[in-house]
């Protein structure tokens, strides 16, 4: 009968191992410069993850860092993950991608890894101020208190005047080796793939889904890319530039709208630009038109047009709700307001200066007259005195069918009847002057 219970128990142990159900793990890599198209990765990744109700979300990590803003989005978000998420890195997870890294549940290395060197620098490789320093190390700091890292090392990473007995000296940022890692705590081990990372998690039956992106997914996170941002707006302003110095030849124009779609469709779609926001530059455009065909010099319309135009470029980058600021990340405002000021800037400034070149001596050149037209030459200039008959009142010195002459006080002219005939001795009035001829109309 014992025995009969035992294989009994054994049997069921066995179907218990069998049904146990499989777990599904989400895996997408982390392994560019951190900055708007990675932060529109994750979010992706993130969503689909929540969407497919996955039992664990696993970060396949190699990065030097990025921008601080792009940074703290994913940050954020992977804390208010009701997934867990795991980060194994693969050989670097610095500054930017250190923050992300702490943000995660578990962080994992690869033998030769290294996770921190956190300090904000330029893309010179300049120390940024201390108000961003300051920004940077509390972000480090609070992330590591959220996900139960000791706080200190993690603002170690940022500080170099930050002392931690037994892990950093005055004057040196704090870079933790996988082993170090393990050792205090931030690394809860060292491994080489993700499935020996996911059997320490307790992973024994699942399936790994990894991100797969789609063409327009790629190309948005292209066209999203600061720099290339910058080289839009380059196209925009001079193909506006060139339209409005030669009206009506269509190319510099076509290129500028072009530039614009791209430009705005994929902040459009990613929720950054609103429709007043692309209204903005839209009355900005017509505006510096106006100035320049309708309105004579350059006035209120016009610098009203550049304002509202580098408004409009400069608040599609950022994601504010309207005029509330509040979802903006710290210096994100200022670093949209450089690109597009300085792109803006260099595309006007050398608009001018190829426009010149192209005109003297490029392709454009056989447009210019440059032939000095001298009297000797047999080229001679037209008075404008006859401007001054304008409302004066003479005869008809010859019939006018419809040209003839006039005699306005004293003084024969040759003149162009404006309708119909006129005929000898009737009295004219002249109504303008054009083509070297004064245009007369009768008058009873």
């Amino acid at each position: 009968m014992a025995k009969c219970l035992s294989i009994l128990t054994l049997i069921l142990v066995s179907l218990g191992c069998f049904a146990q159900e499989e777990k599904l793990v989400y895996q997408f890599d982390i392994k560019e410069e951190i900055a708007d198209p990675i932060w529109r990765k994750v979010k992706l990744a993130m969503d689909e993850a929540h969407e497919m109700k996955a039992d664990a979300i696993l970060i396949n990590m190699n990065t030097y860092g990025g921008a601080v803003d792009a940074a703290d989005s994913i940050r954020t978000r992977i804390l208010r993950s009701d997934i867990p998420v795991y980060v194994l890195i693969d050989n670097n997870a610095a500054s930017a991608g250190a923050l992300i890294s702490l943000a995660c549940d578990s962080i994992f290395m690869k033998s030769g890894a290294t996770l921190g060197a956190a300090t904000v620098v330029n893309q010179t490789g300049e120390v940024q101020a201390e108000k961003i320093q300051s920004y940077f190390r509390e972000k480090m700091r609070a992330t590591a208190e959220a996900t139960g890292r000791d706080p200190d090392i993690a603002e170690a990473m940022v500080d170099a005047d930050k002392e931690v007995e037994g892990v950093s000296e005055k004057g040196k940022i704090v870079t933790l080796t996988a082993s170090k890692a393990i050792e205090l705590g931030f690394c809860e081990g060292e491994y080489e793939s993700p499935n020996q990372v996911l059997k320490h998690c307790g992973f024994t039956e699942y399936t790994i889904e990894k991100q797969k992106l789609t063409t327009i997914d790629e190309i948005i996170g292209i066209l999203i890319n600061p720099a290339l941002s910058g080289l839009l707006i380059l196209v925009i302003f001079g193909g506006i530039y060139f339209e409005l110095q030669s009206p009506g030849v269509g190319f510099p124009l076509a290129a500028a709208i072009i530039a614009a779609l791209l430009y705005f469709m994929p902040l459009y779609l990613e929720g950054l630009a609103d429709n007043w926001e692309i209204l903005l530059f839209i009355v900005g455009v017509v505006l510096i038109g106006l100035e320049v065909f309708v309105i004579p010099g350059f006035g209120i319309a016009g610098i009203a047009g550049l304002t509202l135009a580098f408004a409009g470029l400069i608040l599609s980058l950022v994601g504010n709700v309207g005029f509330d600021f509040d979802p903006v990340p710290s210096g994100r405002l200022v670093e949209a307001g450089l690109i597009v000021v300085l792109s803006g800037s260099v595309s006007i400034f050398g608009s001018l200066f190829l426009a010149v070149k192209l005109f003297e001596s490029g392709v454009l050149s056989h447009l210019v007259l440059k032939a000095d037209q001298k009297k000797e030459d047999g080229y001679v200039g037209t008075s404008t005195s006859e401007f001054d008959l304008i409302g004066r009142i003479g005869v008809a010195y010859t019939d006018l069918h419809p040209s003839g002459k006039v005699e306005i006080e004293s003084t024969l002219h040759d003149a162009t009847a404006m309708a119909g005939f006129i005929t000898k001795g009737s009295k004219v009035k002249v109504i303008d002057y054009s083509t070297a001829q004064i245009k007369v109309r009768a008058i009873d």
